[in-house]
């Protein structure tokens, strides 16, 4: 069996020690209900995003027997109890598909945390061990491109609130953030969850896996723009001395493009802006047909950013725009890859805004800081099991750990509403199904609901109270009081 087809096996795609767990339940155990929530952590909310796809690599595949051959060996090998008759039952009962139900919230939502995401139950009683059995695979599948499109979205509050108040131009916000990521990620797969998420909240990527994962899972249409870029390999082989020959050839053949991206920091980054760019190319830039993207891709973020900018303004000029910030002309902007993160990129916009100058002045990209720097315990990520049905009847169970308040799990079956503007995790039977946000979207081998990419863009910017991004437009307020002060 190859190497990638054995990632696919799901009874393998587990914790060892999830083999173990089936007789474990009281005699009589007939159905197991588990739930998947944000138990908190460093953000107030969640853009809910990931689980289409989990389900579409992997639930959509039955399993073989094949698939328990390989499963037995490995698990068997290692000195864990393995059950071969309940996956031959699978196999035969169900044609190999999990005989699960489960439901979500519909994806791109953005809410708070500690509420019910997604809820998984068994179908058939003979195989109620089932809905714990995948929890690492499904877990995984949804905490990290949910985390990662949270920190997006947080990013896009950020941007959003400094052109409202420096830019009389809000309508380029999705153009103001790219994903560089793709060479700082443990893995392929990672990239590609990671980088789908970003393009729900921006349309900039150089994350090819996250664009192929948009298309493949979610039909999205030209879901990301990028433009070219250099490099210092390309640069450094012209040789210090011949720096402003190699930014005049990348200008010269990129020019039908329409974009193109000088890096700066290759040797003296102030030298290359003022001089090279700013003097010696000043009329190639001027004249170029479409955006000069300066790159600063080292030193301190805040204040490189804010200085390359007025030194292009010494050179190109500038407008002052409606709100009384100073705007370079439109075809060169600063373009800021380098150090930016969710702690960074608000003190940039806030040193931009303490010195007169628009938000719009600078485009910028996130790499190791968008989809690296981030685990489950970001947001405190878990799935539990909170009702049993034993012998007919359900019960509700719950975990009340006394050494951390933060892991007490919710108990019974679970819906969601929106009540009054706010939504609550609240019984399944106090509500009617119509009230209930979560949605049936898998059972028993078949997808029930397909979103489209436009939904998830489509409720990721619906309007969402204030108190969702406080916290992360804090410093651009702050920062301001503090200059005026």
């Amino acid at each position: 069996m190859a190497l990638g087809r054995s990632y696919d096996n799901i009874i393998i795609n587990t914790d060892s020690y999830k083999h173990c767990h089936y007789p474990l339940y009281p005699a009589g155990t007939e159905y197991v209900s588990s739930y998947v929530e944000s138990r908190g952590g460093e953000f107030p909310v969640t853009m809910f995003v990931g689980l289409q796809a989990f389900l579409r690599e992997y639930l959509l595949h039955p399993i073989t027997l094949e698939d328990i051959d390989q499963a037995e060996s490995i698990t068997r090998e290692q000195g864990m109890h393995f059950n071969r008759e309940n996956w031959l039952g699978i196999l035969n009962d169900h044609a190999g598909f999990l005989p699960v139900e489960i439901e979500a919230v519909p994806e791109g939502l953005v809410m708070p945390t500690r509420n019910v995401l997604v809820q998984i139950t068994n179908t058939d009683p003979k195989y109620f061990w089932v809905t714990s059995f995948f929890e690492t695979a499904l877990l995984r599948g949804v905490w990290y491109p949910t985390t990662v499109g949270t920190i997006s979205w947080l990013a896009k509050q950020v941007i959003k609130e400094a052109l409202a108040r420096t830019s009389d131009h809000p309508e380029i916000l999705r153009h103001c953030l790219h994903d560089y990521g793709a060479r700082g990620v443990s893995s392929q797969q990672s990239a590609a969850l990671g980088g789908l998420a970003h393009l729900v909240n921006f349309n900039q990527s150089d994350t090819v896996p996250g664009i192929l994962a948009a298309k493949e899972y979610y039909n999205a249409v030209s879901p990301a723009n990028s433009g070219p870029n250099s490099e210092h390999a390309g640069f450094c082989a012209w040789g210090r001395e011949n720096e402003a020959a190699a930014m005049r050839n990348m200008l010269e053949v990129h020019a039908p493009s329409g974009v193109v991206l000088l890096l700066t920091d290759t040797y003296d980054h102030e030298n290359a802006v003022k001089n090279i760019i700013g003097r010696e190319l000043a009329d190639v830039v001027r004249n170029f047909p479409g955006l000069v993207g300066v790159r600063p891709d080292s030193g301190d973020v805040v204040q490189v950013t804010a200085e390359t900018t007025e030194w292009l303004m010494d050179s190109f000029g500038y407008t002052t725009n409606s709100k009384g910030f100073k705007v370079l002309p439109d075809y060169v902007r600063v373009v800021q890859g380098d150090g930016v993160n969710r702690d960074s990129l608000p003190r940039v916009y806030a040193e931009l805004e303490r010195r007169g100058l628009s938000a719009e002045n600078a485009i910028f990209g996130m790499g190791g800081g968008l989809l690296q720097h981030c685990n489950r315990d970001t947001m405190n990520f878990g799935q539990k099991a909170s009702a049993v049905c034993v012998n007919g009847e359900w019960r509700g169970i719950a975990k009340a750990p006394t050494g951390d308040a933060m892991k007490a799990s919710k108990r019974g079956r679970l819906g969601l509403r929106l009540s009054q503007g706010e939504y609550q995790t609240v019984p399944r039977e106090s509500i009617s199904p119509e009230e209930n946000i979560l949605q049936p979207v898998f059972r028993n081998g078949k997808l029930l609901r397909k979103w489209d990419f436009s939904e998830l863009i489509e409720r990721s910017e619906r309007e969402v109270p204030e108190s969702y991004y406080a916290d992360a437009i804090a410093p651009l307020h702050n920062d301001a009081e503090l200059a005026l002060s």
